[in-house]
């Protein structure tokens, strides 16, 4: 680092992103991304015409897909906000709603909250998921803390119920509670019905996972009118014109075509449940997943190792250095050729020892 930097930012451990392979040899199981490209819709509006409005600005208001997102999910536009990726709207909350308070969340969950936690300089309260990896919401229920959970969590993919949600919500009538769906929609249940009963709930998503707009980089917001209008106070401060024009037409015509969506989540679901069944027939222990991805082990091979094989037989995984889980792989659901390459190179491997 630059004898510049200021201090207060020297000790911070950035995220790691997963890896990107850039020649595509690999079979990409590593970061969550859909196997499906994104509706046929999204292509047919990038036309020309609108390649050549790139020239202007994109509309700050975000307008159109706003009103599609608020139809969506039966809230009004007020109650919505539309980020640079979920991740900008987490980066947004942890910074407007931080403060004094500590933000609390599990300590085997989406690695960005502690970072943002750091660089913010915010106090935290890690609570450390049970000794099955689930999140008891009995330990979220001190007042005066604001709290996020990742539901479904990751990188487990297990859920926990609204009624347990709203268990956090009732003894936190004044502390955010923050609920990150960024994978709700491969079997979750959203909480966004309680914005209208909890001013206190932040629920943020994407179109990254089951939409297939990684690369688009949206995501988005639901709270009250007042939550809202506090984003929009960091927003607005930050960059306005947060989200390009094409990513919003991407994301406009995602929404519209309903039938792609619903079929592409089944396909998914179908395969998570395939390839988890396969995996238990080969002796690993296989985390009940709500994901698009599933969190495996097995007494067979040690996860880094089991990773580093996976790899050398051109499949990335992800594998967490943490002392919890690193027995642990977290395998993205791929499509059905790509998971069969998958157990076959698993047998593989197995069979070496």
């Amino acid at each position: 680092m630059s004898r510049f930097l200021n201090q207060q930012f020297c000790d911070i451990v950035p995220y790691t992103p997963g890896e990107q392979p850039q020649n595509m040899e690999y079979i990409k199981l590593n970061t969550n991304e859909n196997p499906y490209a994104p509706s046929p819709q999204v292509s047919k509006v990038i036309t020309t015409t609108e390649v050549d409005n790139l020239r202007l600005y994109s509309d700050p208001s975000v307008k159109k897909l706003i009103t599609q997102i608020a139809n969506l999910n039966n809230v009004e536009n007020e109650n919505v906000i539309v980020g640079n990726g979920s991740d900008e709207i987490l980066a947004f909350a942890f910074l407007a709603f931080g403060g004094d308070k500590k933000m609390t969340f599990a300590d085997i969950t989406y690695g960005f909250y502690k970072v943002y936690a750091k660089l913010y300089g915010l106090k935290t309260n890690i609570i450390p998921l049970t000794e099955k990896l689930d999140i008891n919401t009995d330990d979220y229920l001190t007042s005066g803390e604001n709290i996020v959970i990742a539901n479904p969590n990751a990188p487990t993919g297990k859920t926990i119920s609204p009624e347990q949600i709203e268990t956090v919500l009732k003894a936190h009538p004044n502390d955010i509670v923050l609920v990150d769906e960024a994978y709700v929609d491969f079997g979750g249940i959203s909480v966004v019905p309680f914005i209208k009963k909890y001013d206190n709930l932040l629920v943020v998503q994407t179109f990254s996972k089951s939409r297939s707009l990684a690369g688009a980089r949206l995501g988005f917001g639901i709270a009250s009118k007042e939550i809202i209008q506090d984003l929009n106070k960091i927003k607005f401060s930050f960059n306005p014109y947060n989200i390009n024009r094409l990513s919003m037409l991407a994301g406009q015509e995602s929404i519209k075509d309903v039938k792609y969506f619903d079929q592409t989540i089944k396909e998914i679901i179908s395969t998570r449940d395939y390839v988890s069944g396969e995996l238990t027939t080969l002796g690993f222990t296989v985390l009940e997943s709500s994901a698009n991805f599933i969190f495996v082990k097995t007494d067979k091979i040690q996860g880094e190792r089991y990773y580093k094989k996976l790899k050398e037989k051109g499949i990335l995984v992800r594998w967490f250095d943490q002392d919890r889980i690193k027995d642990f792989v977290r395998v993205t659901v791929g499509s059905n050729p790509q998971m069969d390459v998958f157990i076959q190179k698993t047998k593989e491997i197995l069979k070496e020892g």
